[in-house]
């Protein structure tokens, strides 16, 4: 029986097409999502297996890591994309704010990571976890820095578990900058995030999916991130 991919948060954006794409290529994916979504049918009716997963809590990480014991008995991947983009705009009570981002975005990847390592183990072959994290990981973000810093946590987690589980289970990153739009992001908007970047385009959620093939398909990559940005770094 195949392993299946979990990817987490794969009700929405990058990671449904994650999850889209590797149900078209008949690969066997467990999902987790926060909130009810459209997509989620359609992803259960082509063989995907839905988890309900609030990682904003312990109580909603230590739930989802039974609900996948109990789901299956091995693991080819873990993709690690569930994410909040929440701001200190948005909300001064500055302590909780740090504390939901570092819990989604580093604690709970780390207790998964930790916890399911037996499922990947139980995997023949080699086996993958990859974080999804973020261009600020390395630059900051003067309006997302809870956020931010909670991406930098996570891209160290890449370094430390790609030590700790080699060489049975690769561990990379995959940093996106600006991939794909929401749908009210006004036109001057849009035109003025497009010249952050060196290339100037808005590539689409495919780009993320090509990573991720490319990742699990590689032998020979480790502790290393893909930088989706379209050379922002170059501006």
């Amino acid at each position: 029986m195949q392993s299946p991919i979990l990817i987490t948060g794969g009700a929405q954006r990058l990671g449904l097409a994650i999850a889209e794409h590797l149900l078209e290529q008949h690969h066997s994916v467990i999902i987790t999502y926060r909130s009810q979504k459209p997509a989620i049918e359609s992803l259960v009716a082509k063989g995907a297996v839905a988890i309900h997963a609030d990682f904003a809590t312990q109580e909603g990480i230590d739930a989802a890591i039974q609900a996948i014991q109990v789901s299956t008995t091995s693991l080819r991947a873990i993709i690690h994309n569930a994410s909040d983009w929440d701001s200190e705009k948005s909300n001064e009570n500055y302590g909780q704010l740090m504390h939901k981002m570092m819990q989604v975005h580093a604690s709970a990847p780390y207790q998964l990571n930790l916890q399911l390592a037996a499922l990947l183990a139980a995997c023949e072959g080699v086996t993958d976890i990859i974080h999804m994290t973020d261009y600020v990981q390395g630059k900051g973000s003067d309006k997302h820095i809870a956020y931010a810093a909670s991406k930098a946590a996570l891209h160290n987690l890449t370094l430390s578990f790609a030590k700790k589980l080699a060489p049975d289970v690769k561990v990379n990153s995959i940093a996106p900058a600006l991939v794909m739009f929401n749908d009210h992001d006004s036109a001057e908007y849009r035109a003025q995030a497009l010249k952050k970047s060196v290339l100037e385009i808005c590539p689409g959620p495919q780009e993320a999916v090509h990573a991720v093939n490319y990742l699990l398909n590689s032998r020979f990559v480790t502790g290393q991130t893909l930088h989706l940005d379209g050379g922002r770094h170059l501006k």
